[in-house]
């Protein structure tokens, strides 16, 4: 399984009731987090997120309306108790900003916690059932995406395919990776003839804060859902790209070039009250666009 839960999807200021970024990416491990703005814990409770699920935060970059709600999260964690370990992944000097904001207040976890530095792109977690890697977005500071993959499944076995043939379960695993099976008397029997194709592995990407760059395109191509910021509206391109930020049409642009399935849009300006024109311009360009709206979780 792979969802995402939206917890915020306003630039850095909050405003309209919405707030700063932060995503739930429900995996059939655990639960992961992308960025942790302002308000993110109290969006926790609001959406009934189990927060003893969270094992891994990932923040994309320093800009406050990113990481600003990580040291009240840890925080509580700490005080309801949590001992399962957490660890959190980001640019290097987050970790000396946690390490100060705990020593200034004399706090220690109870659970184990591991920091993480992002130095470069490609594979930062390897859990049972997905992966996530890293890559660069091009913003004003160091600032990084993340992309979820799924683990290709096993193949199911099918009695009913098996049942003509005697065949020793022992060879079960083999027929789960794909292999054919071969009888005594030198019979090849075609794998797909006695399993069936598991379902199909997913994959979703978070952009993070980005100008338009089509050298993401290679990097996010034919996963099936992404996220990518869209500050402004079309109309103010140019001081999108003066503020290392997206329109949407340039979003949806990105989404079309990487052939992807779905695509997410938010990290709207809190200048603008009305977001239906975000997702009406990227429409236009990628038919298969959603803004990504608080407390509505999307199924990869």
């Amino acid at each position: 399984m792979l969802a995402v839960t939206i917890l915020g999807n306003n630039s850095a200021i909050p405003a309209y009731g919405r707030h700063p970024t932060s995503q739930i990416v429900t995996t059939s491990d655990d639960l992961i987090m992308f960025d942790c703005g302002e308000g993110s814990q109290i969006q926790i409770m609001n959406f009934k997120i189990k927060r003893s699920r969270i094992n891994h935060i990932f923040i994309s970059h320093l800009h406050g309306d990113h990481y600003f709600g990580l040291i009240g999260l840890l925080s509580s964690l700490a005080l309801l108790g949590r001992i399962q370990p957490l660890s959190v992944y980001g640019p290097a000097p987050l970790k000396e900003i946690i390490e100060l904001q705990f020593q200034i207040s004399n706090t220690s976890l109870p659970f184990q916690f591991t920091f993480h530095a992002i130095e470069e792109a490609g594979l930062l977690l390897d859990a049972k059932n997905y992966t996530v890697e890293c890559f660069p977005t091009k913003h004003r500071i160091e600032c990084w995406g993340f992309l979820v993959r799924e683990k290709k499944q096993p193949r199911k076995i099918n009695m009913d395919k098996l049942a003509p043939y005697d065949i020793d379960t022992a060879l079960f695993p083999s027929l789960q990776k794909g292999e054919d099976y071969v009888a005594a008397d030198g019979t090849v029997i075609k794998n797909d003839l006695l399993t069936d194709a598991n379902t199909k592995a997913k994959s979703y990407a978070f952009c993070a804060d980005t100008v338009y760059d089509e050298e993401l395109v290679p990097i996010i191509k034919d996963v099936d859902m992404i996220y990518h910021e869209t500050t402004y509206p079309a109309v103010l391109a140019e001081k999108a790209t003066e503020r290392h930020h997206s329109t949407s049409k340039q979003a949806a642009t990105i989404a079309l070039l990487a052939n992807n399935s779905r695509l997410l849009i938010g990290h709207f300006s809190a200048k603008f009250e009305d977001i239906g024109q975000f997702e009406r311009e990227a429409q236009e360009v990628f038919a298969a666009t959603e803004i990504a709206r608080e407390g509505t979780t999307y199924l990869v």
